[in-house]
């Protein structure tokens, strides 16, 4: 029988079981795949400590992104051949050998983009597609600043945001982890462990500040994010690492410059399949095109999951992980 991760419980990273499961045979506009490739998001982490709550109850088998080789297709599904490569990013159960998923939410892999590549890139690239063309529309002369430039998403974005033509400044925890964002695109790193980030992102725009800021951090990132804006600048906040934002008043946003707020998450912004097919696509062709590479740093066998959510929690990750069933 073919194995997957599931958690029973919430809990620490050895709540990831690694067990048998039945899958079924395909329905009406399913497919059945075999991953050869999944990828690792703090994402995983919530799901797992149950921050974010499942959304088919528990047991949950965390994952978010993965590709891999249709073996079988439902009725219905006449877009798909048994064999195609095929990639998707959905909220969970991608920690698995097969599973059956609805076939719209899969999307064709293009000769050049490899399996891990896919695997690595379709949660965290979309991810920057959709913040960078369409949460605050990014433009040759903006001023961009990313809080964890050196994980997923910051490699990716920072990256992205460079081709676009903005001024991409990123902070990081560690001097190697800059070294690694400004190799990725960002054209000035802040390590907020030994400076003051509110200070540098004044001093790097001789006063300016940012149009936009990205924060995936949180608790530890508010509010000095919102003091790296200018006025009628964007805070993004699309994630909470650090733990929650706390509750503020809406006020505040006036007192720092009449800013404008959001929350957004990807698959909101990719429920329509044709947003989510646009979106891969446009990742894609910035892949393809060279300007934007996908470097995996981390392969963990599925079976070592824990280690690896062990890893991720403890920071001792950069950029992109992927998992090999």
């Amino acid at each position: 029988m073919p194995k997957a991760i599931r958690v029973h419980a919430h809990g620490g990273p050895e709540a990831l079981v690694y067990e048998e499961v039945e899958v079924a045979r395909p329905g009406p506009g399913q497919a059945l795949i075999r991953h050869t490739a999944i990828g690792l998001n703090f994402i995983d982490v919530y799901f797992r400590t149950g921050l974010y709550p499942a959304p088919a109850g528990m047991p949950v088998t965390p994952g978010g992104e993965a590709a891999g080789v249709v073996l079988e297709l439902g009725e219905g599904v006449n877009w798909l051949s048994v064999g195609d490569r095929v990639a998707y990013s959905i909220p969970t159960g991608a920690y698995c050998e097969q599973r059956v998923i609805a076939a719209d939410k899969l999307v064709k892999l293009p000769d050049g983009i490899s399996d891990e590549q896919a695997a690595a890139m379709m949660l965290k690239g979309m991810t920057a597609e959709y913040l960078l063309l369409r949460t605050f529309k990014v433009k040759a002369g903006d001023t961009v600043l990313y809080h964890a430039a050196a994980g997923g998403v910051g490699l990716i974005l920072g990256q992205w945001a460079k081709h676009l033509g903005a001024t991409v400044i990123g902070t990081v925890g560690s001097d190697d982890k800059g070294e690694l964002a400004m190799a990725h695109g960002f054209d000035h790193v802040i390590n907020y462990r030994s400076q003051d980030f509110v200070a540098e992102v004044a001093a790097i725009t001789g006063g300016k500040k940012c149009d936009v800021v990205y924060d995936s951090v949180g608790n530890d990132t508010f509010p000095g994010s919102l003091d790296c804006l200018r006025p009628l600048g964007t805070f993004v906040s699309f994630g909470q690492s650090s733990g929650p934002i706390p509750p503020f008043s809406i006020s505040l946003l006036a007192q720092k410059g009449s800013l404008f707020a959001t929350r957004p998450t990807l698959f909101v912004y990719n429920a329509l399949r044709e947003d989510m097919v646009r979106s891969a696509d446009a990742l894609f062709d910035v892949v393809l095109s060279g300007a934007v590479e996908i470097r995996i740093n981390q392969r963990y066998a599925l079976r070592d999951v824990a280690q690896a959510h062990a890893d991720l929690e403890g920071r001792k990750t950069t950029g992109t992980t992927v998992l090999i069933p």
